[in-house]
Protein backbone atom coordinates (compact mmCIF):
# COMPACT_ATOMS: atom_id res chain seq x y z
CA UNK A 1 0.00 0.00 0.00
CA UNK A 2 2.85 2.59 1.21
CA UNK A 3 6.33 2.30 0.52
CA UNK A 4 8.93 4.68 1.63
CA UNK A 5 12.34 3.68 0.55
CA UNK A 6 15.30 5.29 1.50
CA UNK A 7 13.67 8.34 2.47
CA UNK A 8 15.71 11.59 3.89
CA UNK A 9 15.23 15.10 5.24
CA UNK A 10 17.56 17.20 6.30
CA UNK A 11 16.63 21.17 8.00
CA UNK A 12 19.12 24.14 8.20
CA UNK A 13 21.61 21.67 6.24
CA UNK A 14 25.33 22.79 6.40
CA UNK A 15 24.23 25.28 9.80
CA UNK A 16 25.24 24.80 12.87
CA UNK A 17 21.23 23.84 13.65
CA UNK A 18 21.21 21.15 10.83
CA UNK A 19 19.03 18.39 12.15
CA UNK A 20 18.67 15.36 10.39
CA UNK A 21 15.03 14.81 11.03
CA UNK A 22 14.53 11.89 8.63
CA UNK A 23 17.57 9.89 8.30
CA UNK A 24 17.22 6.75 5.53
CA UNK A 25 14.11 5.21 6.36
CA UNK A 26 12.95 2.25 4.16
CA UNK A 27 9.05 1.05 5.69
CA UNK A 28 6.61 -1.08 3.40
CA UNK A 29 3.24 -0.62 4.84
CA UNK A 30 0.61 -3.06 3.96
CA UNK A 31 -3.54 -2.28 2.75
CA UNK A 32 -5.24 -2.08 5.69
CA UNK A 33 -2.54 -2.36 8.51
CA UNK A 34 -2.54 0.39 11.29
CA UNK A 35 0.90 1.44 11.86
CA UNK A 36 1.46 3.15 15.57
CA UNK A 37 4.62 5.50 15.69
CA UNK A 38 6.18 6.04 19.06
CA UNK A 39 9.76 7.94 19.84
CA UNK A 40 10.76 11.10 21.83
CA UNK A 41 10.03 14.48 20.87
CA UNK A 42 12.94 15.52 17.73
CA UNK A 43 12.52 12.07 16.30
CA UNK A 44 11.27 12.59 13.35
CA UNK A 45 7.69 10.92 13.50
CA UNK A 46 5.98 14.09 12.42
CA UNK A 47 8.86 14.88 10.22
CA UNK A 48 8.02 11.58 8.42
CA UNK A 49 3.81 11.94 8.31
CA UNK A 50 4.65 15.32 6.25
CA UNK A 51 6.40 13.59 3.71
CA UNK A 52 3.58 10.93 2.99
CA UNK A 53 1.26 13.47 2.85
CA UNK A 54 3.22 15.50 0.51
CA UNK A 55 3.22 18.65 3.12
CA UNK A 56 7.26 18.33 2.83
CA UNK A 57 9.31 17.19 -0.07
CA UNK A 58 11.91 14.68 0.70
CA UNK A 59 15.96 15.49 -0.46
CA UNK A 60 15.89 12.05 -1.17
CA UNK A 61 14.25 9.14 -1.22
CA UNK A 62 10.65 7.33 -2.80
CA UNK A 63 7.21 7.52 -1.48
CA UNK A 64 5.17 4.92 -3.32
CA UNK A 65 1.78 5.16 -2.75
CA UNK A 66 -0.56 1.83 -4.76
CA UNK A 67 2.51 1.44 -7.33
CA UNK A 68 2.25 5.36 -7.96
CA UNK A 69 5.40 7.14 -7.49
CA UNK A 70 3.55 9.95 -5.40
CA UNK A 71 7.50 11.39 -4.25
CA UNK A 72 6.96 14.72 -6.31
CA UNK A 73 3.33 15.50 -6.19
CA UNK A 74 1.94 18.07 -3.36
CA UNK A 75 -0.60 17.39 -0.58
CA UNK A 76 -3.20 19.08 -2.93
CA UNK A 77 -2.99 16.03 -4.88
CA UNK A 78 -2.32 13.58 -2.70
CA UNK A 79 -5.58 14.59 -0.60
CA UNK A 80 -7.63 12.80 -2.91
CA UNK A 81 -6.14 8.89 -1.36
CA UNK A 82 -4.51 11.23 1.95
CA UNK A 83 -6.68 12.26 4.68
CA UNK A 84 -4.77 13.86 8.08
CA UNK A 85 -6.07 14.31 11.51
CA UNK A 86 -3.48 17.05 13.97
CA UNK A 87 -3.74 17.73 17.67
CA UNK A 88 -5.80 20.64 17.43
CA UNK A 89 -9.45 19.76 17.60
CA UNK A 90 -10.35 22.95 16.71
CA UNK A 91 -7.85 23.61 13.51
CA UNK A 92 -9.89 21.33 11.53
CA UNK A 93 -13.27 23.12 11.69
CA UNK A 94 -15.07 26.55 11.11
CA UNK A 95 -16.49 27.35 13.89
CA UNK A 96 -19.04 29.58 12.61
CA UNK A 97 -20.71 27.18 10.77
CA UNK A 98 -23.15 24.51 11.08
CA UNK A 99 -21.86 20.67 11.58
CA UNK A 100 -23.99 19.77 8.14
CA UNK A 101 -21.87 23.08 6.50
CA UNK A 102 -18.54 21.85 7.49
CA UNK A 103 -19.45 18.56 6.21
CA UNK A 104 -20.01 20.09 2.83
CA UNK A 105 -16.40 21.59 2.94
CA UNK A 106 -14.83 18.39 3.74
CA UNK A 107 -16.77 16.46 0.81
CA UNK A 108 -15.57 18.93 -1.79
CA UNK A 109 -12.14 19.87 -0.90
CA UNK A 110 -10.71 17.20 -3.44
CA UNK A 111 -13.16 18.10 -6.29
CA UNK A 112 -12.29 20.53 -9.23
CA UNK A 113 -13.48 24.06 -8.29
CA UNK A 114 -17.10 24.97 -10.04
CA UNK A 115 -20.03 25.05 -9.95
CA UNK A 116 -21.95 22.07 -8.21
CA UNK A 117 -24.93 21.47 -5.88
CA UNK A 118 -25.01 22.56 -2.66
CA UNK A 119 -26.51 20.88 0.28
CA UNK A 120 -29.83 18.80 -0.42
CA UNK A 121 -31.82 15.98 1.24
CA UNK A 122 -29.74 12.88 0.01
CA UNK A 123 -26.44 14.91 1.42
CA UNK A 124 -27.97 15.51 4.80
CA UNK A 125 -28.74 11.87 4.45
CA UNK A 126 -25.28 10.62 3.88
CA UNK A 127 -23.85 12.56 7.07
CA UNK A 128 -26.43 12.25 9.51
CA UNK A 129 -25.49 8.43 8.96
CA UNK A 130 -21.94 8.87 9.36
CA UNK A 131 -22.23 10.55 12.11
CA UNK A 132 -24.48 8.45 14.08
CA UNK A 133 -21.51 6.08 13.61
CA UNK A 134 -19.93 8.06 16.48
CA UNK A 135 -22.74 6.96 18.77
CA UNK A 136 -22.98 10.82 20.10
CA UNK A 137 -26.43 12.07 19.12
CA UNK A 138 -24.67 14.54 17.31
CA UNK A 139 -26.64 13.67 13.81
CA UNK A 140 -29.92 14.90 15.16
CA UNK A 141 -27.97 18.51 15.64
CA UNK A 142 -26.32 19.15 12.69
CA UNK A 143 -27.53 22.46 11.70
CA UNK A 144 -25.81 23.28 15.17
CA UNK A 145 -22.68 25.24 14.94
CA UNK A 146 -19.99 22.99 14.92
CA UNK A 147 -17.83 25.90 17.90
CA UNK A 148 -20.66 24.89 20.42
CA UNK A 149 -19.17 21.12 20.33
CA UNK A 150 -16.55 20.15 22.76
CA UNK A 151 -13.17 19.56 22.12
CA UNK A 152 -14.11 16.07 21.85
CA UNK A 153 -17.11 16.34 19.82
CA UNK A 154 -15.13 18.39 17.17
CA UNK A 155 -12.54 16.02 17.17
CA UNK A 156 -14.62 12.79 16.05
CA UNK A 157 -16.22 14.94 13.74
CA UNK A 158 -12.97 15.71 12.07
CA UNK A 159 -11.80 12.39 12.17
CA UNK A 160 -15.20 11.51 10.22
CA UNK A 161 -14.80 14.70 8.21
CA UNK A 162 -10.99 13.56 6.97
CA UNK A 163 -12.72 10.18 5.31
CA UNK A 164 -15.73 11.93 3.05
CA UNK A 165 -13.83 11.50 0.29
CA UNK A 166 -13.39 7.54 0.55
CA UNK A 167 -9.20 7.98 1.38
CA UNK A 168 -7.46 5.00 1.42
CA UNK A 169 -5.34 6.21 4.01
CA UNK A 170 -5.49 7.86 7.69
CA UNK A 171 -2.92 9.95 9.26
CA UNK A 172 -3.14 10.70 12.71
CA UNK A 173 -0.56 13.16 14.05
CA UNK A 174 -1.27 12.86 18.05
CA UNK A 175 -4.89 13.61 17.61
CA UNK A 176 -5.27 12.90 21.47
CA UNK A 177 -2.52 15.22 22.68
CA UNK A 178 -4.90 18.27 23.34
CA UNK A 179 -7.93 16.46 25.13
CA UNK A 180 -9.14 15.20 28.45
CA UNK A 181 -8.61 11.55 29.47
CA UNK A 182 -11.61 11.12 28.64
CA UNK A 183 -12.29 12.73 25.42
CA UNK A 184 -8.56 11.15 24.26
CA UNK A 185 -10.62 7.35 25.08
CA UNK A 186 -13.48 8.71 23.02
CA UNK A 187 -11.58 9.52 19.84
CA UNK A 188 -9.26 6.42 19.55
CA UNK A 189 -12.44 4.05 19.81
CA UNK A 190 -13.63 6.20 17.14
CA UNK A 191 -11.17 6.23 15.25
CA UNK A 192 -10.39 2.24 15.65
CA UNK A 193 -13.84 1.85 14.79
CA UNK A 194 -13.43 4.14 11.69
CA UNK A 195 -10.55 2.46 10.59
CA UNK A 196 -12.15 -0.81 10.78
CA UNK A 197 -15.45 -0.03 9.03
CA UNK A 198 -13.75 1.74 5.95
CA UNK A 199 -11.16 -0.68 5.65
CA UNK A 200 -8.51 2.15 5.97
CA UNK A 201 -4.40 2.04 6.19
CA UNK A 202 -3.64 4.06 9.08
CA UNK A 203 -0.74 5.63 10.82
CA UNK A 204 -0.81 7.54 14.12
CA UNK A 205 1.77 8.90 15.95
CA UNK A 206 1.46 9.07 19.64
CA UNK A 207 3.29 9.75 23.18
CA UNK A 208 0.20 7.77 24.90
CA UNK A 209 2.06 4.49 25.44
CA UNK A 210 -1.01 2.59 26.51
CA UNK A 211 -2.61 3.51 23.14
CA UNK A 212 0.36 2.41 21.30
CA UNK A 213 -0.12 -1.10 23.35
CA UNK A 214 -3.88 -1.15 22.85
CA UNK A 215 -4.49 -0.17 19.25
CA UNK A 216 -3.22 -0.82 16.08
CA UNK A 217 -1.39 -4.24 14.63
CA UNK A 218 2.37 -2.90 14.29
CA UNK A 219 4.47 -0.26 16.26
CA UNK A 220 7.93 1.19 15.25
CA UNK A 221 9.60 3.32 17.47
CA UNK A 222 12.16 6.29 16.09
CA UNK A 223 14.72 7.96 17.13
CA UNK A 224 17.66 10.40 15.58
CA UNK A 225 15.35 10.47 12.09
CA UNK A 226 15.77 6.25 12.36
CA UNK A 227 13.48 3.14 13.16
CA UNK A 228 15.65 1.43 15.71
CA UNK A 229 12.12 -0.91 16.71
CA UNK A 230 9.68 -2.50 14.52
CA UNK A 231 7.90 -5.41 16.30
CA UNK A 232 4.31 -6.61 14.36
CA UNK A 233 0.94 -7.78 15.99
CA UNK A 234 2.64 -11.38 16.52
CA UNK A 235 5.06 -9.84 18.62
CA UNK A 236 3.71 -7.43 20.22
CA UNK A 237 0.97 -9.74 21.71
CA UNK A 238 4.03 -10.90 23.58
CA UNK A 239 4.97 -7.72 24.73
CA UNK A 240 4.03 -6.58 28.39
CA UNK A 241 2.88 -3.07 28.13
CA UNK A 242 5.45 -1.72 30.25
CA UNK A 243 8.05 -3.35 27.99
CA UNK A 244 7.41 -0.38 25.89
CA UNK A 245 8.88 1.88 28.55
CA UNK A 246 12.23 0.22 28.23
CA UNK A 247 12.10 1.33 24.79
CA UNK A 248 13.15 5.00 26.11
CA UNK A 249 15.35 3.77 28.12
Amino acid sequence: MISVKNLYKTFNQGKATQVNAVNGISLDIKKEEFLVIVGSNGSGKSTLLDLIAGKLFADKGEIVLNGFDVSKLPDYKRSKWIARVFQNPFSGTASQLSILDNFRLASIRTQSKGLTIGINELFKKKVKEKISLLGMGLENKIDQPIGSLSGGQRQALTLLMSIMDDCKVLLLDEPTAALDPRSSALIMQTADLLIKEFNLTALLITHNLRDAYNYGNRIIMMNEGRIVQDINNYEKAKLKQTELYDWFV
